[in-house]
């Protein structure tokens, strides 16, 4: 009960009733037979209201649902492998920008870095592709950042927007590889990659491409889509998939006529040993999801994610995976 009250609260509104109406049509239920069976799916399988949406539950049998990580179950699995008072490198990214500084690959500073020197702030507005992004440190999920072009702007006209917006923290806009670039331009897109630390090792749990579709971030809130990455070869091997659950699955981007499944991402290899060397280098965080851009010349971090989610992980299999979890508790 008190996880169906949490999940009550932390409904978005708008979008739960979209989704309800669109699954109210396609099942041609009674809305209070829809409602009750979200609240008993809530209640039985311990996911939020949004879950029996975003995890297609109305398309599913009782074997299948019982197969998910949900909202609760990922909480508490997160909670055990990654206890909160560990957090602050994951959740700051200024701390993560220093901490993983070697493997961040761009120009960064913070605001208070860039104040007192100037010449950092010119390093980081000045050169190709003379774009920079500024971010609040501890915002997530794509909020809190803004992507400003620096051709024509002065460091004192930054150091003011950045006061009045309340960014703390501003890096070089990343280039990403010309493979991606053709994929889809508006945004850089991620690979989000989840280890896992055991018995002294990696376990690379699953690798999801997130990519945009007319948007400047490639979060799946953002109207964007993920696709599933085999593990051994760095391809693509599915359809993306939208958060949205109105849109139907992409084979072929829709801007750029790019084919998805397929798609090899470049420096694969380096891209794993890339993160196996910094989930070891927080061992006291053991489940992370790192979200990894590709330049042409190498990978690089962006940022890491103690709260990986179980949507953008699990949606593009179109498959519950919790299984792969129990055996690290």
């Amino acid at each position: 009960m008190i996880y169906l009250i949490y999940y009550i609260l932390e409904t978005p509104r708008v979008q739960f009733f979209k989704y309800f109406s669109y699954v109210k049509e396609k099942k041609a239920i009674s809305s209070i037979n829809l409602y009750k069976e979200v609240f008993v799916s809530s209640m039985k399988y311990n996911i939020s209201l949004m879950d029996y949406f975003q995890l297609r539950f109305y398309e599913q049998n009782e074997s299948q649902k019982q197969k998910y990580a949900g909202t609760g179950f990922m909480y508490e699995y997160q909670l055990q492998m990654n206890p909160p008072r560990y957090r602050d490198i994951l959740e700051d990214k200024i701390k993560f920008l220093n901490h993983f500084n070697a493997l961040s690959g761009r120009k960064w500073g913070t605001l208070e870095m860039i104040t007192k020197d100037a010449s950092l702030a010119g390093e980081i507005i000045s050169g190709e592709p003379y774009k920079v992004v500024l971010k609040k440190s501890k915002s997530k999920a794509g909020r809190g950042i803004m992507i400003l072009e620096s051709r024509n702007t002065s460091v004192s006209e930054v150091l003011q927007l950045m006061r009045k917006k309340g960014f703390d923290l501003i890096e070089k806009f990343v280039l990403q590889h010309d493979n991606l670039m053709q994929l889809s331009p508006s945004a850089l897109n991620t690979i989000r990659v989840i280890t896992q630390l055991h018995d002294g090792g990696v376990t690379v749990i699953a690798a999801r491409l997130r990519v945009s579709v007319n948007s400047n971030i490639d979060n799946l809130t953002a109207g964007n889509f993920a696709a599933p990455v085999d593990i051994e070869k760095g391809i693509v091997s599915g359809p993306g998939v939208y958060g949205d659950i109105t849109k139907p699955d992409v084979f072929i981007h829709p801007v750029t006529g790019v084919e998805i499944k397929g798609f090899l991402i470049p420096h694969w290899k380096e891209c794993i040993e890339m993160v196996s060397k910094a989930a070891l280098s927080i061992p006291q965080t053991k489940s992370v999801g790192w979200d990894v851009a590709i330049t042409n010349e190498k990978s690089i971090l962006i940022e890491g994610n103690h709260d990986w989610g179980r949507v953008l992980w699990q949606l593009p299999v179109k498959e519950g995976l919790k299984e792969d979890l129990l055996k690290y508790l």
